[in-house]
């Protein structure tokens, strides 16, 4: 399995479990340095490599009217902003192959969301950047059509690629994660990460149409259960006060909540070794 490096961390098989995880959406960059720092020092106490997360525009959201963060431009200088002060890599949404090449000159991962998991141009413009792509299980998709998307990426040389289970959906405003997945995607030499927080969510505000809801109180659920199934890593939407997030705070896990799951998790995959 060609591992992937981050500076110089390799993350994959035989490598300790590592975290991507952070506020859903910038509100700040006062609050996602706060966030990355806090996070980062957690991580370090577990010996986990830790890779900021934050989306400078949430494009894929349920209404028009909800929250989308504050844009390319001053979402880039705030990404810039935490990766100085926090000492951390960075990790962000692309939402088109112009997106994917400004965002590459500031963040160390590109992540392709699950609804765009499809669009070859993106994909290949990501991956063309030469920055490690994080590439999502779109919600619409089996498994092992991940392998074409995989294809599209390594095509272009680069080889630094993750994927991630998110979960599937039938409709009526729920996702199932399948933990097969985890082991079909591995099937493939990549590394796979479980994306705890986006799997519990119930799309569409679970039928109230105006945003997305969620149940964090499954997030543990999800996230030991990934690790167990062979997760190289775990994807957390992380906030101090998620009741207050303007973005995905049902799927939130809480800041001060992390030391406790990151040892349940740490654990499991060292049963694993």
């Amino acid at each position: 399995m060609p591992n992937v490096r981050i500076g110089s961390w390799e993350l994959g098989a035989g490598r300790p479990l590592f975290l991507i995880g952070g506020p859903d959406v910038l509100e700040g960059a006062a609050h996602a340095v706060r966030h990355a720092k806090a996070i980062s020092a957690i991580c370090r106490e577990f010996g986990i490599p830790y890779i900021f997360k934050s989306s400078y525009d949430k494009a894929n959201r349920t209404s028009l009217r909800s929250f989308r963060g504050p844009g390319l431009k001053r979402g880039l200088a705030m990404l810039r902003k935490v990766a100085a002060a926090a000492r951390v890599p960075v990790l962000t949404d692309v939402h088109s192959p112009e997106e994917a090449r400004a965002a590459a000159r500031v963040v160390h991962i590109l992540q392709i969301p699950a609804m765009l998991s499809r669009q070859t141009d993106l994909i290949v413009a990501a991956a063309r950047t030469g920055r490690a792509l994080h590439i999502k299980k779109g919600q619409f998709l089996a498994p092992e059509d991940m392998k074409n998307v995989l294809e599209k990426a390594v095509s272009t040389g680069n080889r630094n690629v993750l994927l991630a289970e998110r979960g599937t959906t039938f409709g009526y405003h729920n996702l199932v994660v399948d933990m097969r997945s985890i082991a079909m995607m591995k099937s493939f030499g990549y590394p796979v990460v479980i994306d705890a927080g986006h799997g519990v969510q119930a799309p569409s505000g679970g039928g109230n149409g105006r945003v997305s809801g969620g149940d964090r109180s499954m997030i543990p659920v999800l996230a030991r259960a990934g690790v167990a199934a062979g997760a190289d890593g775990v994807f957390l939407e992380i906030h101090e006060d998620p009741e207050r997030a303007p973005c995905d705070g049902p799927n939130s896990w809480k800041l001060s909540d992390l030391p406790g799951l990151l040892r349940s998790l740490t654990a499991i995959r060292a049963a694993l070794a």
